[in-house]
């Protein structure tokens, strides 16, 4: 019996981290059941991944330029796929913005939601009127824990992935009527140059407009606690990527896919408490702990003592 015609997946972001480790590892699936459209913005950054790709470049693994943010883009993309079929998107750029939301610019804001949120609604505007004519086709986005749970000075990413939740959630019910499966996939932290640049921007960011007391919270207990949290907590961009490949292979793809299962206690204060104020007060005090030294508690006027 012959073997099912390859799938064509279509892989957002991949000129580094997440992006870049989901295309090589289905690229060089040894069932070759995937071929394998790796994307990015910019094709001059398009040397990591031919060098990790390997002997899949050219064979399981194409190298298309796309930029998100731009429907001729999309559309010009789209009109170089090789016989004009995606079976799978995966739905991975994203652009970072992190501290005091007094700081945040119009630019900066419209920079991350046209990429994290209109970039995944243009792409898969796109491709849902081949999908539901051939009654198949699975949509994988690249979400986050901040999509479940707002973390202190992420206020703009977090915003922007609680709206892909919504949206992908939306869109779940209605496209199994097509056959058509929606998946998100939520990390942590993982230890990209995406991360580490975001965390580096921050460190040498004035942040002007924001308010001096604001400013020092930041700047002593959230930094610190973060660069923490990717010390504990992060993942590498393959885990993640293995992750992605299992939901990609899945008979019936999950709907929902945590990738660190050390967040599952945190995330399940979001449920615990219908009134929300376990998971903020929660939160607060894990990070307050975090920090490097004493700083009085403006809440509830005591001291924290980190540790």
């Amino acid at each position: 019996m012959a073997a099912p015609p390859a799938r064509t997946v279509l892989v957002t972001g991949c000129s580094s981290g997440i992006g870049l480790a989901v295309a090589v590892r289905l690229a060089r699936d040894p069932q070759r059941r995937y071929l394998v459209l790796a994307t990015m913005r910019d094709l001059s950054r398009r040397g990591p991944l031919e060098a990790a790709a390997g002997a899949t470049l050219g064979d399981t693994l194409r190298i298309l330029r796309l930029d998100v943010t731009s429907d001729s883009s999309v559309a010009e993309c789209l009109a170089g796929v090789p016989g004009g079929r995606v079976d799978v998107v995966v739905n991975n750029a994203g652009v970072g913005l992190v501290g005091p939301l007094e700081s945040a610019t119009g630019p900066q804001v419209q920079r991350v939601f046209d990429t994290n949120v209109f970039g995944v609604l243009r792409l898969v505007q796109a491709l849902l009127p081949q999908m539901k004519q051939r009654r198949s086709g699975h949509i994988v986005v690249v979400s986050s824990v901040m999509g479940l749970q707002g973390v202190v000075f992420n206020d703009i990413y977090a915003a922007s992935k609680f709206a892909v939740e919504g949206l992908c959630e939306s869109l779940a019910v209605q496209l199994l009527q097509f056959n058509i499966f929606v998946s998100l996939v939520e990390p942590g932290p993982v230890n990209t140059e995406f991360e580490r640049k975001v965390l580096q921007e921050a460190e040498k960011s004035e942040f002007p407009g924001s308010d001096p007391e604001t400013l020092r919270h930041f700047r002593a207990v959230y930094l610190p606690a973060a660069r923490q949290v990717f010390r504990t907590f992060g993942q590498s961009p393959e885990r993640v990527a293995q992750a992605i490949a299992e939901v990609i292979g899945a008979p019936r793809p999950p709907f929902r896919t945590p990738t660190n299962p050390l967040y599952s206690p945190l995330l399940a204060l979001r449920f615990a408490d219908p009134r929300g104020d376990l998971g903020v007060r929660s939160f607060h005090r894990l990070l307050w702990d975090l920090g490097p030294r004493c700083l009085t508690c403006r809440c509830c006027r005591r001291r924290v003592t980190p540790v």
